[in-house]
Order: C-alpha cells, then structure tokens, then sequence
C-alpha cells in the first residue's frame, strides 16, 4: 500500500506544482479575474467534451459498456449519499452560509482535478469511467446545486441538467463508441490537442483562485473543517467500501473514488458569487481542501489502488 500511495502522491504532486504555477502568475498578475473566468469557459465548453470525446475513441467492448454502466450506478449513489447528508447535517437559519457547506459536501472537484489523476494513474481506462462520473455530476449539479443555492426551483435548470457540455461530450462519446465509430484524423487530432489542455489549465485556475483565498477563516471555521472531512474522507471511504463489499470491477472503483475524494468543486466559488452566497468561506473551502486533499487523496486513491488492483 505505501508504494500506490507514493505514487498516487507524486502524481498529485505534479498537480500541485501546476497549481503553484498558477499561484506565482496570480501574483504576478498575469492570470487576472477576466483571464481566470476565460480560462474556466475554455475548459468547460471546449477541453472537457474533447477530453471525454478522445477517452470513447476505442474499440467497443462489452465488458467495457458493463463497466460504464456500473460507473454511471456507482457515481450516482455516490452523489446521493453526498446530497441526503448534506441535507442532513446543515439545516441552519444562516441560509447563505449552509447552502456553500451544503455545495461544498457534495460536490467534488471531478472534472478539473480527478480527470487528470484518472488518466494518470488508471490510462485511458480512467477517463473513460471518469466521464460517468462527470455526467452524474453534471445532472446533480444543474438541478440539486442550482436549486440550492438559489434558494428556488428553475424550469431551466433542468434544460442545463441535459444540455451541458459535460453530457453532450459524454453523449456523442457513447454513441463512438457504441458504433465503433472513429473520427477523421482531420477531427480526432484537434479533439486529441485540446484534450491534453486539461491538466494545466484546471491547475492554473485553482491556483488563481487559492491566491487570492482568505484560508485563516476557514481554518478556524469547524463546520468548514467538518464539511472538507466529509468530502475528503467520508464519502470517499464510505464509497470505496460499499463497492469493495459488491466487488464492483477494481478499475471502475479506483476511477470512482478518484472522483470521490477529490477536493470541494471550484463550482462552488462561481454559484455562490451568481447567487450572493458566502463568498469568502467558499473560496477559502475550495483552496483549503484543495491543500488538504494532498496528504487525503494519495492515501485513499492508495488504498484503493492497493486493495482493488
């Protein structure tokens, strides 16, 4: 186990450098609000879809629709325990405080920052099974995030709970790979260039955005720090667990809890400023649990890693 924990600590790490990266050009003013918020649009509409595009580009399989089907299973009791105890645990009067505990429970950071751990410790295998992941996600998200922290139930949100560029990446993926369908050169090899986009960019904007974090808060803040134990802890534990007792395929369940015990979803900043929520506790949740989840996810990816493969 140590040796999948070292390793899932240097790929870390390598995230983490990126992210310092981004930190230093914050600083230096380089990467500047506008520049973030492009670069987050840049990776939502373009990089993602290409990512999870480029990860169906193969042969179909049975054993692989099976595993995809069970990710899509897996992922989605994953995302409701996340929602029933967050529902649970934060029934507060201060409503724009407990909506971001209540986000930062639930969602994990599984597109910027579990993608590129997938694919770098599971291959292409990682990606595929992540996109299951990121599709759930987006469901949850568009429709349970949006009406949370709103405070109302939108007919659109759940137009934006099918229409993302999230699940018509993961839709147009599927149908490839059903059909046993590859694209033209002329179209994978672009598909394929901005899908290496999705390591640093991601990195570079967390890292924008842990500069300019106020941490001294939320490391002072217990229900913070209770809110990143469950998201960092819990969850992924109490996921890898359950799958391990069904024995749900090993690849499928380190690709899961990846996604699982990734860091509070930078989401979370850029809701509660639409919504004039907490700001400050959200940027502060998101950097620090990004910090924290150093030392968590080696250690749980490990294990999992260790036990599973």
């Amino acid at each position: 186990m140590l040796t999948s924990s070292i390793d899932i600590g240097q790929q870390v790490l390598v995230l983490f450098i990126l992210i310092g990266v981004g930190v230093l050009l914050s600083k230096l003013g380089i990467i500047t609000d506008k520049g973030a918020a492009s670069m987050t649009d840049v990776v939502l509409y373009a990089v993602t879809p290409c990512v999870i595009i480029n990860a169906f580009q193969r042969e179909y399989q049975p054993e692989l629709l099976g595993g995809l089907l069970t990710a899509l299973l897996c992922a989605f009791l994953v995302m409701l325990l996340s929602v029933l105890l967050a529902e649970l645990l934060y029934r507060k009067k201060d409503i724009s405080r407990a909506v971001v505990l209540k986000f930062s429970l639930v969602f994990s950071n599984c597109g910027f920052m579990a993608l590129p751990l997938q694919e770098a410790v599971l291959g292409q295998d990682g990606v595929f099974y992540g996109a299951a992941y990121v599709a759930v996600f987006n469901i949850f998200m568009w429709t349970y995030g949006l009406i949370t922290m709103s405070g109302k139930t939108q007919l659109k949100s759940a137009l934006r709970a099918v229409v993302n560029p999230g699940i018509i990446g993961t839709v147009i993926g599927v149908l490839l790979f059903a059909f046993s369908v590859k694209l033209p050169a002329v179209i994978a090899s672009p598909v394929s260039l901005l899908a290496v986009l999705n390591t640093p960019v991601p990195m570079l904007v967390i890292g924008y955005h842990l500069s300019h974090a106020n941490l001294s808060r939320v490391l002072k803040d217990k229900d913070a720090y209770f809110a990143m134990a469950m998201r960092l802890i819990f969850i992924p534990l109490a996921a890898f667990g359950a799958m391990y007792l069904f024995r749900v395929d090993g690849t499928v369940t380190v690709a899961v809890v990846i996604a699982a015990s990734a860091p509070v979803a930078a989401f979370t900043t850029m809701m509660a400023g639409k919504y004039g929520r907490d700001t400050e506790l959200s940027a502060g949740i998101v950097s620090a649990s990004a910090l924290f989840s150093m030392l968590t996810m080696p250690l749980i990816v490990g294990l999992a890693k260790y036990v599973m493969l």
